[in-house]
């Protein structure tokens, strides 16, 4: 099958994807229906099974690196989308304990406000822009999460360079330091956000689903619920890699390709 000259070139590569887990929130909340909170218990729970298991979970830039030296094999992403106050609260102790890193993508023109976005969940506070300098002045990886938190698809070049470039650029600002994630609003994505995201110089993103995307700015990712215990945790793992290689399958050159005949497109 030849190569679709569409596409990202990092879509095309029939890469194991690395297993990196999707949180939100992590607190104590009466109400859930988006099933986005972890309690801290059930958090501290699921951390200490990746150690058990000799697992050391890791910001997606780190695994990345890893991966970049077949050095992977023990890792685990952790990320947590939409910079939630409860990150610092409640997630980074945890993770410390355990010697763990992890990646906050926060929404830059949002931080110090609420998920207004989430119309039928609680409120929850965001981090501040105090608490993202200092997190990242500690080491903790800050990736962008776009502006307003805005599905990407179907919006035009100019929104979508808007969302990419400009909250990078926002981002790098307040740090003063390379902002290298992103994390695509709702796990939406389509040719042109991952385009996008790729041109606003992105080093990778990161989406939920797999899918003819996959790739180095279209990782997949396994969300994490309350419910999810140790043999839960287990079965997800068997099923990122099941879709991985389904993925991967889809997408693997032939052993041999015919080669083009005169008028042919190439």
């Amino acid at each position: 099958m030849a190569a679709d000259p569409r596409l990202p070139a990092q879509a095309l590569a029939p890469r194991l994807a690395p297993w990196i887990l999707m949180y939100h929130s992590v607190a104590e909340e009466d109400e859930d229906p988006y099933q986005l909170t972890v309690t801290p218990e059930r958090f501290a729970e699921q951390m200490d099974w990746l150690h058990r298991t000799g697992r050391r979970g890791v910001s997606v830039r780190e695994l990345l690196a890893a991966q970049a030296r077949g050095r992977e094999s023990r890792l685990v992403g952790l990320t947590f989308d939409d910079g939630y106050a409860d990150f610092a609260r409640h997630a980074v102790p945890v993770l410390r304990e355990y010697g763990f890193t992890a990646t906050a993508y926060v929404v830059p023109d949002l931080l110090g406000s609420e998920n207004g976005w989430d119309t039928e969940g609680p409120r929850k506070k965001l981090l501040t822009v105090q608490e993202v300098v200092e997190l990242a002045g500690a080491g903790w990886e800050i990736g962008s999460h776009g502006l307003g938190h805005q599905a990407l698809p179907g919006l035009s070049p100019a929104a979508l360079e808007r969302q990419t470039a400009d909250s990078r650029r926002a981002l790098e600002d307040l740090l003063d330091a390379p902002v290298t994630g992103f994390c695509y609003p709702y796990g939406a994505v389509d040719l042109p956000a991952a385009r996008a995201v790729r041109d606003a110089g992105y080093d990778y993103a990161c989406a939920i689903e797999h899918s003819w995307l996959t790739g180095r700015h279209a990782l997949p990712r396994c969300y994490v619920g309350d419910r999810d215990g140790a043999w839960r945790l287990r079965a997800k793992h068997g099923r990122h890699r099941w879709r991985d290689a389904v993925t991967g399958l889809r997408w693997a050159p032939p052993k041999s390709e015919p080669k083009a005949t005169a008028g042919e497109p190439r």
